[in-house]
Parts: C-alpha cells; structure tokens; sequence
C-alpha cells in the first residue's frame, strides 16, 4: 500500500492539508486521562463530551471497519492586526480561526475530494468516516502518533516547522496503509509563556487546561452568563482568544496561507464594539452566515460584545447600553446592566434604576442590583480621592 499512501499524501496536500500522517486503527493511549479529566470537571457545560466519551475509546467504535487513520492539518495563519487595533479597547477581538468561513464547512468538502480520489485509485471496496472536530475522537492524539506535531503545554498541537495555527481532521478508512513513523521534532522544553500569558490562568499545569476558566470557552461553548469574576479578564476578546498562541515562541515560523477561504471577511478584524451592540436577530444572521461567529447565537455574542463594552468604561457607550437593557433576551440585559454598573456615573446609574422597576426575571434584577452597589462604590471612590 506504500504507493496508495504516497498518493494520498500528494493529494491531500493539493487539496490544502499541509500536513498530513497515518496510523493504525487503534485504542486510544490516552483515554483514561481524558476520561480523568471529565470528572474533575474541566470540560465546564460541555455535556457532549462525556455523552460521547464510550466512543472515544477506539475510533473502530465510529467505524468498525477501520484499519487506518488519516491526519490532517490545514493552515488557517492569514496575518496579524495591526497593534494599534488590536489593542484598542474600543474594538473587539475575533479568534483568527473565525475570521474567515466555518471551517467545518471547508474541511468536509476537502475531505469529501479526498475521500472520491481514494475511491478512483484503490483496488479495494472503501469504507471511510470523516472527522472535524466535532466526531468524537481524541484527535490530537492520533495527529501526535502520526508525527503531525506534539502537544503543547497549552494542549494545542505544535509542528516544529510552522507552529499551531492549524485546523485538524481526519479520515477513518478500511485500508491498511502505510503509517508514518518518523520521530517527533521539536518539543516545548522549559518554555512556559503560554501559562504566564493567560488572563484567566487557564492552564493550571503544563498540558492541562480547565475550560470553565478558558476565555474561548466562556466567550463560545458556555451558553449562561459568564462569571463575574472573569469578566474584566477577559477584556476586548469577544469570540475566542489566541493568546496562548500568539505568545508561542514556534509561531514565530508560521507562514500565512493564500487559501481565500480563510482571508478576514470584512468587518471580523477588531470590529468596534458599539457597531455590534445594536445588532437584531436578522443583522446577525446576515453578517455571520456560514462563519463559526454563528455558533454562540446573537444572544451569546452580545453577551461577550457587553462585557468588553465595560471593560472599555467609555461613558459614550451608555446610551447604547441602555438600549440593551430592553433587549428581548435576558441574557444581554443583564450584561447590560454590569456594563453599565462598570462605567458608572449618574446617567447610568439612573437607568439602571429605571430599568429595575420593571424588570421581572431575577437574574437580571440580581444584575441591576449589583451594578447599582457599583455604581455607588465607584462614586465613594471618586468622591474620596477627589
């Protein structure tokens, strides 16, 4: 099968899968970890994982017939902002995986055209599965047997050559082909900035990440309100964060990828925030049709576009916070409201008083109430330094 595998390997990189390897169709090594790492609670409201956990333990359990498994890594680097916006508190910050088109929808259909040469160049009835990350298989395990790349100390996935900016996959297929057994390069060493570097001290120990502090956890898997006391940790990031990859020393060689799929739609590179704040259902669903943005729902990305908005504290950014505060979903009014109790001031704290008089669900009451006390302990401050 080595020139079947060859070939495989030739096509999946001209279909934009830079790196590619292949295993045997095995239990996964590292199941009991993972499974350990369920129960202690890491994976936050993320129910699916543990509902899809049996499933893990042999990517067989996806397809019986499997004998190998395919890795593969696509590019989606395009570049950096500029500083200046990136660092203004005016705008918001976009995980750069999300600036372009849903990945999802990229990788399968790539995958889909791998999948079809296979079946015109093997001599053999096929049977395959594929998988983005959403199949539920351990992927980064695989990739790392495959000699993909190791995982990091911030659990993403390293190549030594270009870094981690890269979306995983996978293709299950009852042929047993040729596997990849080249040694591992590169390594993290003694290198710790991605766990220096997080706001929110998410990664608690090298290669283990509790996601109910992960900002791209709280800003996108985490439907209810998030955390108070995340909040200000969480600063301009309004979907996802990429800290812990910008700060890697092995992204310094990452190389950005041509692939139009991936190329910052406009308006997803540090878009201001209060062009966000007022957008309705049909807006949302307009500007972030077939963008992974779509996945937090209007609802959710409000809800990360306010705590950024009072993170900001700009006072001119009350009176579309007040409009939010009459907003259909719970959710964004109570967001609203600690915004409004972040900025402070008389005007805030007067709309916030009315608000409270008509307000009927309790998390938001709860919301207006707490933003007030802020509101009068940001005016005792003011009034004792003055």
């Amino acid at each position: 099968m080595l020139a079947l595998t060859q070939q495989i390997h030739a096509r999946a990189n001209k279909l934009g899968f830079e790196l590619v390897g292949i295993t045997p169709a095995a239990q996964s090594e590292t199941i009991a970890r993972y499974r350990q790492w369920i129960e202690n609670g890491y994976a936050g409201k993320m129910d699916y994982l543990e509902r899809h956990l049996p499933l893990k333990a042999d990517v067989r359990y996806l397809l019986t017939e499997a004998k190998s498994v395919i890795s593969l890594a696509m590019n989606y680097y395009t570049l950096d902002p500029p500083k200046a916006l990136a660092e203004d508190p005016a705008r918001g910050q976009i995980s750069r995986y999300a600036w372009g088109d849903d990945y999802h929808d990229v990788i399968r259909q790539r995958l889909s055209e791998l999948v079809d040469f296979i079946k015109k160049t093997a001599e053999t009835e096929l049977k395959t599965r594929v998988c983005v990350d959403t199949a539920p298989i351990i992927e980064r395990e695989y990739a790392q047997k495959a000699g993909i790349g190791w995982i990091g100390k911030n659990t993403n996935l390293i190549h030594w050559r270009s870094g981690s900016w890269y979306f995983l996959a996978e293709v299950l297929i009852n042929i047993d082909l040729e596997s990849d057994t080249a040694p591992l390069r590169g390594s993290c060493g003694t290198c710790t900035r991605c766990i220096e570097a997080c706001p929110t001290d998410a990664i608690i120990e090298p290669n283990l990440l509790d996601s109910r502090l992960c900002i791209s956890y709280l800003t996108i898997e985490l439907k209810e309100s998030i955390p108070k006391a995340l909040r200000p940790k969480i600063g301009n990031l309004i979907f996802g964060c990429d800290i812990c990859q910008e700060v890697c020393p092995w992204n310094s060689k990452a190389v950005p990828t041509d692939d139009p799929a991936f190329q910052p739609r406009d308006g997803n590179l540090t878009p201001k925030l209060l062009s966000l704040i007022g957008m309705t259902q049909q807006e949302f669903s307009r500007r972030f049709k077939g963008s992974p943005i779509k996945r937090t729902k209007r609802r959710g990305f409000l809800r990360n576009v306010l705590v950024a908005i009072g993170n900001w504290g700009e006072p001119r950014a009350v009176p579309a916070l007040k409009d939010a505060l009459t907003d259909d979903e719970p959710l964004v009014r109570s967001h609203a409201a600690w915004a409004l109790g972040k900025i402070g001031g008389d005007t805030a704290k007067q709309i916030l008083q009315t608000r409270l008089t008509i307000e009927i669900e309790q998390e938001v009451i709860t919301e207006i109430q707490n933003a007030l006390l802020e509101t009068d302990q940001s005016s005792r401050r003011y009034k004792n330094n003055a």
